[in-house]
């Protein structure tokens, strides 16, 4: 276990038992000036200690994961860097792909998901990203949720809503819905199989018949209207 230090730029906690691992993460750090790794845990209860000793303020800004650790699951040290500290964004880098690991990674506070299949020279711009609040996540991973949330049945009946003047196509209403579950518009293109600039006129066509124009207003009335 690496005790945490304060440092500049984005400073990153690994959790990871593969010494392998371990040193090609770091290397693909060393050549990013604005990304620090500050400390290294290689199972859990020593991750568990460190999130404990360390308060909020010390806290690192990322925290990467792996989920099979040889005393028991990353997904504990998640959840207790979750409540331990709320604004560290967690990353999971894992081997596991079903889809039970995924939803219950996400459950539990991680806002992304790789594959450790993912290349190491993307490793810092998902660092990036994440941290300012981007969803990283592995191509794979994605069709998965998106399978998921294709495959969900529908909800009960709401309450009475009011209805929309101009309905919204259906791809409109599926980057709707993937815009409410936190997705930034390049993760909805690959999700959809389109450009990002088509994404972007979908965006508009949203904004335009909900009559807002920003995200957390489309969301509102989305939800007002019974869309999501």
């Amino acid at each position: 276990m690496t005790e945490i230090t304060a440092s500049a730029g984005i400073t990153v906690m690994l959790v990871e038992d593969d010494t392998a691992f371990q040193a090609a993460f770091a290397l693909a750090l060393e050549g990013a000036a604005d990304v620090q790794l500050q400390a290294v845990a290689a199972a859990v209860r020593p991750a568990l200690d460190l999130i404990a000793a360390t308060p909020p303020d010390s806290a690192p800004d990322v925290l990467v994961v792996d989920l099979g650790m040889p005393d028991g699951s990353g997904l504990e040290v998640i959840a207790a860097a979750h409540a331990r500290w709320p604004d560290c964004a967690v990353m999971v880098s894992t081997t596991f792909a079903d889809q039970d690991n995924v939803i219950r990674s996400i459950e539990s506070g991680a806002s992304g998901y790789l594959l450790k299949d993912s290349a190491f020279v993307q490793i810092v711009g998902d660092i990036r990203s994440l941290y300012a609040g981007g969803s990283p996540i592995s191509p794979r991973i994605a069709r998965q949720l998106l399978m998921r949330m294709r495959a969900e049945p529908e909800e009960a009946p709401t309450p009475e809503v009011t209805p929309l003047p101009h309905a919204l196509s259906e791809r409109e209403k599926q980057t709707l819905e993937l815009i409410a579950k936190g997705f930034s518009y390049g993760e909805i293109a690959d999700l959809m199989s389109v450009s990002r600039n088509t994404v972007m006129t979908f965006v508009r066509r949203v904004y335009g018949k909900l009559e807002v124009k920003s995200k957390a207003e489309a969301i509102f009335e989305a939800r007002s209207h019974g869309l999501i």
